[in-house]
């Protein structure tokens, strides 16, 4: 069963995460922020697991601890899902159109956290949230799932589209590379006989 919950609280958030891998795409999310509770809601859909994500942050300050706090609650109950790596695809790339927007999602579930982050946002904010936080969740949820992830936005004028393409990559490149190779179900896919690092 590749599943798990964890709870992470400091001075800044509390949050409570549990993830399945194999679900459904099942969402339950509230960050008090609409639009990440929106894109949060685009991975779960379309990875195809199951989300819960309930976190209460220090909003009153700005949204920037509860934005990477739930990139770091979500990647490291992730990772604590996937166990071994066992059987996992382990790579994989998309290119998702959203509209006049396209971008590129490549990642490993490597153990070697890597963010390269190339989206140029021309808007402070997509409804109420900073668009520079957005770099900010992925870079917290690539260092806490130990994924080498590229992020690239080739092109797309309307900034909404372009974000939401990037969350809609990257659940689709994870649902691809978590999905259990058949050819190597009882190997984890890795010369080094590991993938934790």
């Amino acid at each position: 069963m590749r599943n798990a919950s964890l709870k992470r609280k400091t001075n800044e958030t509390d949050i409570s995460v549990t993830v399945d891998v194999d679900g459904t795409g099942q969402a339950d999310i509230e960050t008090g922020i609409g639009f990440l509770d929106h894109m949060l809601e685009q991975v779960a859909r379309h990875s195809l697991m199951d989300i819960s994500l309930k976190a209460r942050g220090d909003l009153h300050v700005d949204q920037h601890h509860t934005t990477e706090d739930s990139g770091i609650a979500l990647g490291q109950a992730l990772t604590k899902a996937l166990g071994d790596k066992k059987g996992i695809t382990r790579y994989a790339s998309v290119l998702l159109p959203m509209d006049e927007a396209l971008t590129r999602v490549a990642l490993d579930i490597s153990g070697r956290p890597f963010l390269v982050w190339k989206v140029e946002l021309t808007r402070p904010k997509i409804g109420d949230m900073d668009t520079e936080l957005f770099r900010e969740w992925f870079q917290a949820f690539a260092q806490n799932a130990g994924l080498t992830l590229h992020v690239e936005c080739l092109y797309g004028d309307n900034n909404h589209h372009m974000i939401e393409s990037c969350y809609k990559g990257l659940a689709r490149a994870l649902r691809m590379a978590l999905s259990i190779d058949p050819q190597q179900a009882d190997r984890v896919p890795s010369t080094k006989g590991t993938l934790n690092g």
